[in-house]
């Protein structure tokens, strides 16, 4: 019996920031979108031929409490609807069947700062205003890289509200891979969006070690899980409100060096796998290429 597994796509924005060749903004890839839209689709179009199933918004700095901190409400309309139109043209521009997107939860205020995160409440309400900005241009629903209980909870009901499928990815602690970056149990969050609905449970923005580490306990947890690794190596130096410019990526996690990591979460039960940040269309090619290699079927959500 061939076994189907999900195959997304990689990080975007450290991939944008090499290939506009500008600096570095708190904006991150939303500025890019903006300044160079052409550059975003060109990536999208490379992620798919590479043999990404699912591609995501280029929306992850376009949160309310980002945009009100580090440029203006004033863009969270354009930005949302212009990754919308360059993702959906991207698709159609590939030409290859089955290709679904994925809408972008983000946390609300910086990736690796969970105790910054605002009350349940309060996050609850951005999610909302998120979700009705993307739901008219997307198939399904990630909240991804959340730290904290409280935004992964808020961030899977909003996106459930829809019908939609929603998955819900934490960024966990390299040093403690049980942990969400609070210090908050994996288990526990599991436990905690389990009853909502989503599709499937997910760890990502961490580094490839670290989701060796926790994806037996994740296998247990819940009946659908995944994982997609970041490559860089600390993401202490990135501030709230900063830029990436302090962030270095591995020298050693090479296209084929990350395709073995993400076939080996495969064969530890991950039915979805893909790429974060530093991890670029050769890497999601060798994965699809291992997959293929390995028997397994490629398929979406």
């Amino acid at each position: 019996m061939v076994k189907s597994i999900t195959l997304l796509d990689g990080g975007m924005g450290q991939e944008l920031i090499r290939r506009s060749g500008q600096e570095p903004t708190p904006l991150w890839s939303a500025r890019i979108l903006l300044d160079n839209p052409d550059l975003v689709k060109d990536l999208h179009v490379d992620f798919i031929r590479a043999g990404a199933k699912v591609i995501s918004l280029n929306n992850y700095t376009a949160t309310p409490t980002r945009l009100a901190r580090d440029a203006s409400m004033d863009l969270f309309e354009p930005i949302h609807n212009e990754a919308k139109r360059i993702a959906q043209l991207a698709r159609q521009e590939a030409g290859v069947e089955g290709v679904k997107i994925a809408g972008c939860l983000p946390p609300l205020v910086a990736s690796y700062k969970p105790e910054l995160a605002p009350s349940l409440d309060d996050c609850l309400a951005q999610y909302r205003e998120l979700v009705a900005a993307q739901e008219d241009g997307v198939d399904l629903f990630f909240c991804e890289t959340l730290a904290t209980i409280r935004e992964s909870k808020a961030a899977a009901l909003a996106a459930c509200e829809t019908g939609m499928p929603t998955i819900v990815s934490f960024t966990l602690d390299d040093d403690k891979p049980t942990q969400l970056r609070s210090g908050e149990s994996l288990i526990e969050a599991v436990e905690a969006v389990a009853p909502l609905g989503v599709h499937a449970v997910m760890a990502n923005c961490s580094m490839p070690e670290t989701m060796n580490a926790c994806l037996p306990l994740l296998v247990k947890a819940f009946s659908k899980v995944g994982a997609y690794a970041n490559g860089f190596q600390s993401v202490a130096p990135l501030d709230a409100g900063g830029t990436v410019a302090g962030l270095k990526a591995r020298e050693d996690l090479t296209p084929a060096k990350y395709a073995d990591y993400a076939l080996g979460w495969v064969e530890m039960g991950a039915k979805i796998v893909g790429g974060c940040c530093e991890v670029g269309p050769g890497h999601i090619a060798a994965i699809n290429e291992a997959l293929n290699v390995k028997g397994y079927s490629v398929t979406s959500i």
